[in-house]
């Protein structure tokens, strides 16, 4: 089990490790992690906590903090969607943190929602339910995965879409193109 200092000292080596800095509210951090370490045990990995997750691996994967969309939200709009991520000066007090727009593709958004809404689904009577269905989009079987090679660095990863920046060298993703085998 993650503790909260565990999930501290993670996300400040991530943070130092990528140029940016944690939220400076030890209040607001601290519930943060609370949901990370809270989505950890209930998933089984520590998705984001400030988005909807499915509980299915493979539609999680852009949302595992530090998600897909931290780098360019902290880059454009100074901290990260749920602001646990921030640049230098909002750290430092020199800038306020305000309204950050989801960069999540609405599809993927729509599987958490319908995932979501199934479990509840199957706790509550059907005509509590009839009303909140969405349709799934895929399975987690159906989902096709790729090899995504950055040709900056060499990065190879394995998954439906690649990362919006490099986790090595911070290239953007235009630079991934898609292996192909055989």
């Amino acid at each position: 089990m993650t503790t909260l200092e565990q999930a501290r000292q993670r996300a400040e080596s991530d943070a130092r490790t990528n140029g940016c800095y944690l939220n400076p509210d030890k209040d607001f951090l601290r519930d943060l992690f609370e949901g990370l370490i809270r989505n950890e045990e209930r998933y089984g990995y520590p998705s984001c906590p400030c988005r909807l997750a499915s509980g299915k691996f493979e539609f999680d994967r852009d949302i595992f903090c530090p998600c897909d969309y931290r780098d360019p939200d902290v880059k454009e709009y100074c901290c990260c969607y749920c602001a646990l991520y921030v640049r230098k000066d909002v750290f430092e007090g020199k800038t306020s943190i305000g309204p950050i727009p989801e960069r999540r593709p609405i599809e993927k958004q729509l599987r958490a929602y319908a995932t979501s809404t199934e479990a509840a689904a199957t706790t509550q009577k059907p005509s509590e339910t009839a009303a909140a269905t969405i349709p799934v989009t895929k399975e987690p079987s159906q989902i096709k995965l790729k090899l995504w090679y950055c040709k900056q660095c060499g990065y190879v990863c394995y998954r439906e879409d690649p990362p919006y920046i490099c986790p090595i060298c911070k290239a953007k993703r235009e630079m991934f193109t898609e292996l192909r085998t055989s």
